[in-house]
């Protein structure tokens, strides 16, 4: 290969356990450096080797501390940018403030925007993300944006569970959910269901209605993030409100803030199936949480970019690519 083209993975704070697993994958070690901070607080990196026309991935949720790792990703672009790199991807496989992505009253920002801006006005090229809360976000960026799946890991993680066929009903928990949860159905041979519910207010929902037959079933709610559990344990009591014999569910984003470990421990929900995209630390682990890796998707992803190859036949066969 090519000396002036390497491909090279570097890794902020976020999530080092999954840049470790992705440079695993592909077969090479992650670049030399560290992301630390002044006695102040300020954020600084230091690259420790030479990208000078290499092709560089930054493997860098913004997860919480949202803030923290949003400024470790940007100051990281800066200084791959002013350390020559021919082409920086920003890899961000939780997309925080993705949440904000439209005006809901008057006077509201739209904070997903604003972060677009930074991470390009950063000198990021592309940006590779993961199951995004709102898919208009990659129309945020004026280049390229690879939006993954990790429907097919977990369903494929629930077939080999045995939870699958016409016993199974996966549900949507909102209407916005529709498409993500009616792919997983088709992946697993299940029939489909929607939550019908409102928002009052930040981490607060209302289910009004339940759209489909769970009675006598297992019901599978299927989501691309659970924070506080609260729109989770609420279908889930309004699922067996109606009826239904047994509850799990697939979330890709595992962000679980406040005390929301200890309300799914709490709850008759059996499992919760999450993903690696954002790291929980072992003494935060909950029986119930069964965690599945996405590195590997991400290194194929990383390979496929790098090599200029199709990244959307990675999900040929999972409801349409994006």
């Amino acid at each position: 290969m090519d000396r002036a083209n390497e491909l090279k993975v570097f890794s902020g704070n976020a999530n080092k356990q999954l840049a470790r697993a992705i440079c695993t994958h592909l077969g090479i070690e992650p670049v030399r450096g560290q992301v630390t901070r002044f006695s102040d607080h300020e954020i600084r990196v230091e690259i420790d080797e030479s990208v000078r026309g290499d092709d560089v991935f930054i493997v860098q949720p913004t997860c919480a501390p949202v803030n923290d790792h949003l400024m470790e990703l940007l100051i990281s672009i800066d200084a791959f940018r002013r350390a020559s790199a021919a082409r920086i991807t920003a890899v961000i496989p939780y997309f925080g403030y993705a949440r904000q992505d439209k005006k809901i009253k008057a006077r509201e920002p739209i904070s997903a925007k604003l972060v677009a801006t930074l991470i390009t006005a950063a000198g990021a090229h592309r940006v590779l993300t993961m199951d995004l809360h709102a898919l208009q976000i990659q129309g945020f960026f004026d280049f390229p944006v690879d939006h993954l799946h990790a429907g097919p890991i977990m369903a494929d993680h629930l077939i080999e569970c045995g939870l699958c066929g016409h016993d199974v009903v996966v549900v949507s928990p909102d209407v916005g959910g529709v498409s993500m949860a009616r792919a997983f159905a088709d992946r697993i041979g299940a029939d489909f269901a929607i939550v019908v519910k409102r928002r009052p207010g930040p981490n607060r929902v209302e289910v009004i209605e339940v759209i489909g037959d769970v009675k006598d079933r297992t019901c599978v709610l299927v989501d691309d993030m659970v924070d506080t559990a609260g729109s989770l344990l609420g279908g889930v009591n309004a699922l067996f409100e109606r009826g239904a014999r047994a509850a799990c569910a697939c979330a890709t984003h595992p962000v679980l803030s406040g005390n929301a470990i200890e309300r799914i421990q709490a709850s008759p929900l059996r499992q919760l199936v999450v993903t690696d995209t954002i790291p929980i630390s072992e003494d935060r682990l909950s029986p119930k949480i069964e965690v599945l890796s996405v590195a590997p998707v991400l290194a194929e992803a990383i390979r496929r970019i790098h090599e200029n190859a199709s990244v959307s036949t990675l999900f040929r066969n999972h409801g349409k690519s994006d």
